[in-house]
């Protein structure tokens, strides 16, 4: 059964022009995205061709620069446009937010000689992106990662295996961290490596149980050749590099859960409307009243934290506690709206004939992605406590 159409959110956006950007997104959505997204997403179909619409679109570089052919856009309109893709298939809004942190090394941290080359093709030229941080040994801990770059006169040698690699195998560049120096967070640097490079090989995709038709998978790095002029920021800077990108994902992260959240809403309040039982529409019992209220104040918080955070990295103001905050609250209440969806639908909710139980499944997967929800809270109270005596 194909997807409930999304109801419109009312929306604060800064400028008219950002108003017709979420009209051009919706329209793609509805008509692009949401018509085959449960049959692709069960039949583990990834959906190449689309994500080169909305490189062409423009929607794959909208938070980067106009110069190298970004959108200018503010974070606070880029994050309601992932919301907006993600209500109509996560795969597509994950992919979207993944791909602006593969960018993220490069725009921030690249010389302009390199932004210049590399940039453009990456923000609209069709190519789509890997971020390659985790490992199989080394998850929340990424500071302990092992993949390792020698350096061979002016080339690095990469050796070892990044794991859990949204766009794994199907990617045009990734961006990489490895290990240059000693042991812990100071030993590690980013290196952009192209998808296609000799050595570099993809694992077979991993059995999720959501998202499936977006390939994850380990990737394998026998020996890679990248020039030094493939080296992004300084030697040992790249976990800071790292840092600086995961704060802005996990925001990314955040807007795709409430905008899974909000498709799961409107799926259940479509049904509670139109079903009846006992004669009159079961949206007319209180119980079930009351927790249609629940969902959607859970999905108006969610929005309003992930907004609050943008807006403070739009001033140029620390946003990492909030951005912790955003994508732990978000992923949480996504988790708790669907499921809420699935009870709404009753037995109904537990078939694949509706959405909701994919998007029960999906939100899992963002309670775990870009730091798990307990790192979240570690990083919160960091901020609010300082670190842990030991």
């Amino acid at each position: 059964m194909p997807d409930s159409v999304p109801q419109p959110v009312d929306r604060q956006l800064p400028t008219e022009e950002s108003g017709e950007l979420i009209a051009l997104v919706r329209d793609i959505a509805q008509r692009e995205i949401a018509p085959r997204a449960a049959e692709e997403e069960e039949s583990g179909h990834f959906p190449r061709k689309l994500f080169s619409l909305l490189s062409s679109s423009g929607l794959l570089g909208l938070p980067y620069a106009g110069e190298h052919g970004g959108g200018d856009q503010p974070y606070e309109v880029y994050l309601q446009v992932l919301e907006e893709l993600a209500a109509a298939r996560l795969t597509v809004g994950l992919g979207v937010s993944v791909h602006s942190l593969a960018c993220h090394a490069l725009a921030g941290y690249g010389s302009e000689e390199q932004r210049a080359k590399w940039l453009p093709d990456m923000l609209g030229g069709g190519l789509l992106g890997a971020y390659c941080l985790s490992e199989p040994s080394s998850g929340s801990d990424a500071a302990s990662l092992r993949t390792r770059a020698v350096r061979d006169g002016e080339d690095w040698i990469i050796t070892g295996t990044k794991a859990w690699i949204t766009h794994g195998g199907v990617a045009d560049f990734c961006t990489v961290l490895a290990r240059t120096g000693e042991e812990g967070a100071r030993g590690i640097t980013a290196f952009l490596v192209p998808g296609d490079a000799p050595g570099l090989e993809a694992a077979l995709p991993e059995k999720k149980m959501g998202m499936k038709g977006s390939p994850t998978a380990q990737l394998h790095f026998d020996g890679v050749r990248v020039p030094d002029a493939r080296r992004l920021g300084e030697e040992g800077q790249g976990f800071a590099i790292a840092l600086s990108a995961l704060d802005s994902g996990r925001l990314g992260i955040a807007a795709c859960a409430v905008g899974v959240a909000q498709a799961a809403l409107d799926e259940a309040l479509g049904y509670a409307t139109g079903r009846l039982q006992f004669g009159r529409p079961v949206a007319d019992f209180q119980g079930l009243r009351f927790m249609l209220a629940d969902m959607a104040t859970r999905i108006e918080a969610g929005r309003a934290l992930y907004l609050s955070a943008a807006r403070l990295r739009d001033a140029g103001r620390p946003f990492s506690r909030q951005a912790a905050m955003a994508k732990l609250f978000c992923t949480d209440a996504a988790m708790s709206v669907t499921i809420d969806a699935v009870q709404v639908l009753g037995g109904y909710g537990y078939t694949a004939d509706f959405p909701v139980e994919r998007y029960m499944r999906e939100a899992k997967a963002l309670q775990i992605v870009e730091g798990t929800n307990q790192i979240q809270r570690m990083v919160i109270a960091r901020h609010l406590a300082g670190p842990e005596s030991r």
